[in-house]
This record gives C-alpha cells, sequence and structure tokens, in this order.
C-alpha cells in the first residue's frame, strides 16, 4: 500500500518560486513519490494473495465426510475412520494462484498403527477416492506417512508451472515420469485458479484408526520449483536421454548410485562383508522351520494344523513353519519395453555383443504379459548389470547369492513368479502359480488380468490338468510348499457372473448350464416367468435371450452365481488334488472380493491367499473371519520411497528408507500376531525398470535396487523381524 502523505505541503512548496524550494520537490518527488505513483499505475499480480487462507474458518466451506465419523472442535478434526480408506474435505471454490504452500498439523493417535496420509486438491467438484486418482488430470496429490502416535506440522510445496509442460507426452509407458517427482504429481494439469476440494484421506489402513488434522491453511507467495529436481527447467534436448547404461535416472544423485563397474565391484564386496557378519537365524532346521520348538507328524510335504487356536505351517520334518517370503526372485526384475522409447536411453548394446543378449532374456511368467500387450522389444537392464557385476558366469553366482541373502535377511519362502532353477536348488522352500488363461471365457465377464473362464467348458478342466501336469516335478518336490492357481481375479458383486451368463450366447457351456441348473429347481417355464415376471415361451428362448435378468430375478441369479464359482473352485481343486494330493492348494491370490467368493473359496482350498496392500494387517480380517477358518497368506504388499532415484514410490509409498524398514517391521509383526496368518510375501525381491514393465509399473519396491545393491536400512528391519519371528508368532 502507498503511504498516506501530505499534500497540501507538497502544493505548498511547489508554488514557492525560490529555486531552492523547487530543486529540494523535484528531488522529493522524484526519489518518494515517482516510485510510488508508478506503483499504484501497476495492477497487482492475479491472483496474489495477503493473508493465509484457512479453511475451517471459510464460511463457504462445506465438510464432506468420506466414510468416517468426523469430530469439528474450532479448526481441529479429529476422525474415526470406518474403512481402509475414509476421511474428509474441504469443498467450496478459491483461487489458489497466490498462495505456494498448504500447512496444516496432524497428530496419529493410533500408538500402534502407521497414518498413511494422502492430500488431494482437486480444480473440480468430484470425488477423489483412492489414491489412484492422482493420475487423473486436475488432480494434484502427495502422501505423508507418521508413526504410531506422532504428531507433527506438514508443510506441502504446491507446484509450480513448468517451462515445458509439453514434454510429458514423450513420457509414456510409465505409471509416473520425471515429471511426478516428490509431491509434484500432475500438479501442472491443474487449474489453480478454481480449486473446489482439498481432501485428507486415511488410506491402506482398518476401520477404527483415530487422527486429527489442524490449522488448515494455504500459505500465500511465490512457486517455484524444487531445487533438487533441476531436470524440471530442461528443454527436450538436455532431459533426453534420461536413462544411463545402468538403467537409472541419469539426472540425479542418491545414496548408492552406481556410476562404474568399479561400483558394483565395490558394492559385492560391501556384501560380502555384510552377508558375513550376519549369516541368518540360530534354532531352524533346513527348511527354515522351528527347529527348537515342538515337533508334529513329519509326512515329507508341507502341511497346515490350527494349534492353541492359530493357524501354522508344518514343515516336511513336523516343524512348526511360518512362510516369511518375498516375490519374484529372479534376475529379469527390470526388464522395460523398447517399442517408440529408444531415445530415453544414452546406451543400448549392439544385439550381436555379450550384452545383446538381453534383448531377449525374459520372465516366463510374464512373458504372455507382454505378448498381449503386442510390445515387440525390450531390454532387460537387471541382467545386463548382474552379468558386468559377477561376470560370464552370473547366473550361478547370482542364484547362490539369492539363498545366501534370504537365509541372511530371516527370510525362509521363494515366494511365486520366481526364477524356477533358483527355486529348484532345494535351499529354500518356494512356491509357486500357474494362470488358467487360455480356455474359453465366460462370455463378457471381465476378470482383471486375464478374463474369468467358462468352468463348465471342458477346455477348462483340460487346462488346468495340462498346466498342472506341466509342475508335476515341483508338485512332488518336498521343498515346493504349495501352489496359487490364478491371480487378483475381478470377481465383481455377487450377481455379476450370473447375469454375464444370462446375456450370453447360446453356444457358451456356462449358458447351457443355467437352463439345466433353472430346469432342476423350476418346475417349466412358467414357474420361472411367475418369479421372475418374464415371458420366455420355452427354455430355449431363455437359452437364446440376450438381456439382463430383471431384478425380481436377484435371488436366482446370486444362486447362480454361487454355482458358478463351485464350479470354478471345485475343479481346480478336484483336478489338484487327483495329481498332487499332499501339496497345498493356496487360491486365487484375491484382491478385493465379496463374501460370497470369500466363503465359497474357503471350502476349497487349502490357504486363503490375499495380495493386501495396507499400512499392517491389524483388525483387517476381523469383520470376516465369520465366514471361513481357514490359513490366510499373504501373497503381496510392499512400501516404496523416492529418494533412491525412482519416479514411483510404491502402491503405498514412504518418505525414505528408514521409514520404508519400519513399515515392513510393522506389518510383518501385526502379521505374526494375527491367529489366521501363516505368512507374508513381499512383492518384490528386486526392484522394477525405471521406465517401466509391461503395464507401465515402474516402482521402488524391491530388497535390491536394479543394480543388485542391497537396501540395507530396510534390510536391517527385515532381519530384525525375522530373526525373532517364531518367538513373536508363539507368543513367547
Amino acid at each position: 500500500m502507498i503511504p498516506s502523505l501530505d499534500y497540501q505541503r507538497i502544493i505548498f512548496y511547489l508554488r514557492k518560486d525560490t529555486k531552492l524550494h523547487q530543486t529540494i520537490v523535484m528531488r522529493t518527488f522524484l526519489k518518494l513519490l515517482l516510485p510510488l505513483v508508478l506503483l499504484s499505475a501497476v495492477p497487482q499480480a492475479a491472483g496474489a494473495k495477503e493473508k493465509p487462507l484457512r479453511f475451517a474458518s471459510d464460511p463457504d466451506a462445506k465438510l464432506m465426510k468420506f466414510k468416517a465419523k468426523v469430530v469439528k472442535t474450532d479448526e481441529t478434526y479429529t476422525v474415526r475412520t470406518k474403512g481402509e480408506v475414509s476421511g474428509f474435505s474441504f469443498s467450496g471454490d478459491w483461487d489458489m494462484r497466490g498462495y505456494s504452500k498448504l500447512r496444516f498439523k496432524v497428530k496419529n493417535l493410533d500408538g500402534d498403527a502407521m497414518l498413511h496420509l494422502y492430500v488431494h486438491i482437486q480444480d473440480e467438484p468430484k470425488k477423489v477416492g483412492k489414491p489412484r486418482a492422482y493420475f487423473k488430470k486436475g488432480t494434484f496429490s502427495c502422501y505423508r506417512t507418521l508413526e504410531p502416535g506422532e504428531s507433527r506440522e506438514v508443510t506441502i510445496d504446491l507446484p509450480a508451472e513448468l517451462p515445458h509442460p509439453e514434454i510429458a507426452a514423450k513420457f509414456k509407458r510409465m505409471k509416473r515420469s520425471p515429471y511426478d517427482y516428490g509431491t509434484r504429481t500432475n500438479g501442472y494439469n491443474v487449474d489453480w485458479s478454481s480449486i473446489h476440494r482439498v481432501k485428507f484421506l486415511f488410506y491402506a489402513g482398518s476401520s477404527g484408526h483415530r487422527f486429527e488434522i489442524s490449522d488448515v491453511e494455504a500459505v500465500p507467495g511465490k512457486r517455484s520449483l524444487p531445487k533438487n529436481a533441476p531436470w524440471l527447467t530442461m528443454d527436450e534436448g538436455r532431459l533426453f536421454p534420461f536413462i544411463d547404461r545402468y538403467g537409472q535416472f541419469k539426472h540425479e544423485e542418491w545414496k548408492g548410485k552406481i556410476h562404474s563397474d568399479a561400483d558394483l565391484e565395490k558394492a559385492r564386496k560391501a556384501e560380502e562383508t555384510d552377508l558375513a557378519a550376519n549369516p541368518g537365524p540360530d534354532g531352524l532346521d533346513k527348511f527354515g522351520g522351528w527347529a527348537d520348538g515342538p515337533k508334529y507328524e513329519a509326512t515329507g510335504h508341507f502341511r497346515v494344523e490350527k494349534i492353541d487356536g492359530k493357524w501354522w505351517l508344518i514343515d516336511p520334518e513336523g516343524r512348526l513353519f511360518w512362510s516369511h517370503g518375498v516375490v519374484r526372485v529372479s534376475p529379469s526384475s527390470a526388464i522395460t519395453p523398447l517399442d517408440g522409447r529408444l531415445d530415453y536411453f544414452e546406451w543400448l548394446p549392439e544385439e550381436n555383443s555379450d550384452y545383446g543378449k538381453f534383448y531377449y532374456t525374459h520372465d516366463a511368467l510374464l512373458k504372455p504379459y507382454y505378448t498381449a500387450r503386442k510390445i515387440k522389444r525390450t531390454y532387460d537392464f537387471s541382467s545386463s548389470n548382474l552379468y558386468r557385476k559377477y561376470g560370464k558366469d552370473y547366473l550361478s553366482i547370482y542364484s547362490d547369492l539369492a539363498h545366501r541373502r534370504l537365509r541372511s535377511w530371516g527370510l525362509n519362502t521363494i515366494a511365486n513368479s520366481s526364477d524356477i532353477d533358483i527355486c529348484k536348488m532345494d535351499r529354500t522352500p518356494y512356491i509357486d502359480r500357474i494362470e488358467i488363461n487360455e480356455s474359453p471365457v465366460l462370455e463378457g465377464a471381465k476378470g482383471g488380468w486375464w478374463n474369468v473362464r467358462d468352468p463348465f467348458d471342458p477346455g477348462f478342466e483340460q487346462e488346468i490338468r495340462r498346466k498342472l501336469e506341466g509342475v508335476k516335478e515341483r508338485l512332488d518336490d518336498p521343498w515346493c510348499i504349495g501352489y496359487f492357481v490364478d491371480n487378483e481375479m475381478k470377481w465383481h458383486n455377487d450377481k455379476y457372473l450370473a447375469q454375464c451368463t444370462v446375456k450370453a450366447s447360446s453356444k457358451g457351456y456356462a449358458k447351457k448350464e443355467m437352463i439345466k441348473f433353472f430346469q432342476e429347481k423350476y418346475t417349466d417355464i412358467q414357474a420361472l416367468n411367475k418369479v421372475w415376471g418374464t415371458s420366455f415361451p420355452d427354455w430355449e428362448a431363455l437359452l437364446e435371450n440376450r438381456n439382463a435378468a430383471p431384478k425380481a430375478a436377484d435371488s436366482d441369479m446370486k444362486e447362480f452365481n454361487e454355482h458358478i464359482l463351485r464350479g470354478y473352485f471345485g475343479t481346480i481343486r478336484r483336478i489338484f488334488k487327483e495329481i498332487a494330493p499332499q501339496k497345498l492348494y493356496m487360491g486365487c491370490r484375491f484382491a478385493g472380493s465379496n463374501k460370497q467368493v470369500i466363503s465359497i473359496g474357503a471350502e476349497y482350498c487349502d490357504i486363503m491367499s490375499w495380495n493386501t496392500y495396507r499400512t499392517d494387517l491389524r483388525n483387517w480380517l476381523d469383520d470376516i473371519r465369520s465366514w471361513f477358518d481357514k490359513p490366510v497368506m499373504i501373497g503381496e504388499f510392499h512400501f516404496g520411497a523416492l529418494d533412491r532415484g525412482k519416479f514411483h514410490p510404491s502402491l503405498i509409498g514412504m518418505e525414505n528408507q528408514e521409514q520404508r524398514g519400519r513399515a515392513y517391521y510393522n506389518y510383518v509383526k501385526s502379521a505374526l500376531e494375527h491367529d489366521l496368518v501363516v505368512g507374508t510375501h513381499w512383492h518384490q525381491f528386486a526392484d522394477q525398470a525405471t521406465t517401466g514393465r509391461f503395464d507401465g509399473e515402474n516402482l521402488q519396491v524391491g530388497m535390491t535396487d536394479m543394480c543388485d545393491t542391497p537396501y540395507y536400512e530396510t534390510i536391517a528391519k527385515i532381519r530384525e523381524i525375522g530373526y525373532k519371528m517364531y518367538k513373536v508368532r508363539s507368543g513367547k
């Protein structure tokens, strides 16, 4: 603002005819008045603000709850969650161009569990659900994770405009890119002049968690790009290529980054020292079972038994066993597509060179996913780095090292999607999986990674038999704990598969089975018509029907849905136990399902398996334990951070490697303390490619990086819980 001036005195001096007075006035005007006059003539910058924007005290802001109980006291909001994604938001209409930061205080009121908090700022008044929404245009998203009982003030820098936003379109087949660095997630796509929602979401936890948010405000100021991300100001010529010969991001430095082959050799020697100092926990048998614990019947294979109210695995020697494992123990974790992206890489070898063979290495389980997406050319940076590190005998050296690492780190299971040659060394128990993805589909049913197959089609049984007989050697192996069949199927609601079937063509076996099912239930088609409110003249008309069943048929749709599920799980179990009666059928690795499919699955599976990404398992299964009493295996979980050169922290992001390690410890401890859980499998052994795999996943999720260097902060906490896990599990 312009300070007040004595204009009458100025006019008096201007009227003086002495040169002295005129000179004084002119100098005063040039020094003081002219700049102020010019300043007053310049309009205020668009969106510039002088005071913080306090959302709680804005009379036009509306509080919106999201599956949570929220109590407001002054500017403090106490939240009790009602689900694994819950919280609240301020809804309104704000011009936030003149603000540079979002600031608030947060307190985790839970003394046992971490608080994983997402903050969404959105320019459209629509719902922001799970954090996957941060990939959408118009949403700025970031997260903070608090330890149990922790309180702190959080300051989030709001993103400045990028000088070259057009480059964003150059980043393809990656879940996150260099432009999604840190908390800047897609902030350049937000219309900051019209913000409609500021949302605080508790994510990946359980119901009943309590936390406080207070003093939420937007802080005035000029936005700037982070100084530790210089590539954000680079034009395309300077930014590309952005991947070095080791598959790393070339424009950033971090602890443990490999700059030369000599660095690989140093890392190799450092790890040998670490492994020698930490040979593994005492008191175990050769399978990793609890040799110092009680002994039970030894059958020569793994089995399950409920003992003193807790489910356990029993190893082939009759010892209590809890499966502490890791997925994808493989030299080929960082395969990345090259199609249309050759300009990303500063180095790719000639095809006929020593390193050219890594254009053709692949992961047997994941290769069909590349083929299905018509990806023609890839490069395996992880195997290439192993070749640099260990030489021509890299596969045998790496395989031996994998078993030594697992023992040293307190792990006792090679989980599914791992290199089968490493599994077959008979040094660490393993679990594998097959996928039923070649027999005819259930028409119209979308199933996630692969569409749901028709369990009544003869091809379904034939494929199960063929694939199980193809792994018969492993099914007979005492070191094999069991097999998963399928992965993360999308079961939808308890009528979905039946509704797909009633609309399907008459050629499908499921449709024919439906007619047979309802013929047995109803005396004739008129009896069905009476219940459904339909007018089919005969059963043939229902067979030819291509419309959805009416609401009145819901009960029948639910019954037939159950029949389909029994056909699926029952057929798999029958053939599985025919071929491998001594082996554990470990289910389909659920990833979000309904009561119906879970209850029916439990009737047929030896172990119920889940891939569940959350901060811990406390209270997670308590709500559904009345549906079944079966052991549970956690097939996948992980945590990641952005302090080691990756663009994507993982499905559950942490703020650094130390916090990541503590999150691992907390998760596994909560599983050990749950009477149903018989194991946890981390996803995955080594980081994914910086530039993404077949579906774009480029997560920082490894126990090692893609140059084969362990994340020692994480390993320290894996060891801490792994070395004492049997004492924790047994309550001793």
